[in-house]
């Protein structure tokens, strides 16, 4: 027999909680981060080597750090940025050409047409949904649908993606002009020094107009509270 007035109180719904939003230093740290491991180290290794021991060792060096450093993160569990993983497929074209052809001025050569060839990918993905800039932007913040949708934002890969490609069209000029105009060692030398400036100032950029629009969309963490739940 049924028992008569039992009632089941309603379950409350749990509420939805906002994800935590990182700060200004914790994503300026995964930039940096990234750049460190993905463009200076090696960069630095390469133009150390070539001076020690030659361009070919500084070629495998530059390639075995780029390896190495894939590897230890997966070791360790730790996340490989899309950034990383890109840097090690270059290298790896770049040395597996230059080795059957046997031929330096082709290693230097190949960063010239990836260049032109990334800036013509950045300015057709202008034409899409989604900018290679947002493709990349989930290495330093966590992104997620609703984020990918807002105005602001999706403006603001825009912008960011024809930067990179305006950027990366300047430094194959400049690369090119480099290349024809001195000897491989001043060649390395210079490269490396104005390049990986120019990279800083632009990342520098990046992360102002990023800034800006992450304070107007209300995503960058406060510090005098947690986040909010909706």
């Amino acid at each position: 027999m049924s028992s008569l007035g039992t009632t089941t109180a309603p379950v409350a719904p749990e509420p939805l909680v906002e994800p935590e939003r990182p700060g200004l230093l914790t994503i300026v740290k995964r930039v940096s981060l990234s750049l460190l491991i993905a463009c200076l180290v090696p960069a630095g290794l390469f133009c150390s080597v070539t001076v020690l021991a030659g361009v070919w060792p500084a070629i495998l060096a530059a390639l075995a750090w780029s390896y190495g450093a894939i590897a230890w993160r997966a070791v360790t569990g730790r996340r490989t940025s899309g950034l990383l993983i890109l840097t090690a497929i270059v290298l790896t074209g770049r040395t597996v050409v230059a080795l059957l052809a046997d031929s330096t001025f082709l290693y230097f050569l190949q960063p010239i047409i990836s260049d032109g060839v990334v800036a013509a990918a950045f300015l057709l993905s202008l034409a899409t949904a989604r900018p290679l800039v947002a493709r990349l932007a989930g290495d330093f913040y966590p992104m997620d649908h609703e984020l990918h949708l807002r105005p602001g934002i999706q403006r603001l890969f825009w912008r960011l993606t024809l930067l990179w490609a305006m950027l990366c069209l300047a430094k194959a000029g400049a690369t090119l002009w480099m290349l024809l105009a001195l000897d491989v060692q001043t060649f390395v030398l210079v490269r490396d020094a104005s390049l990986q400036t120019v990279n800083v100032l632009a990342v520098a950029a990046t992360i102002a107009l990023a800034v800006r629009v992450a304070r107007k969309e209300g995503l960058l963490h406060c510090a005098t509270g947690p986040a909010p739940a909706v």
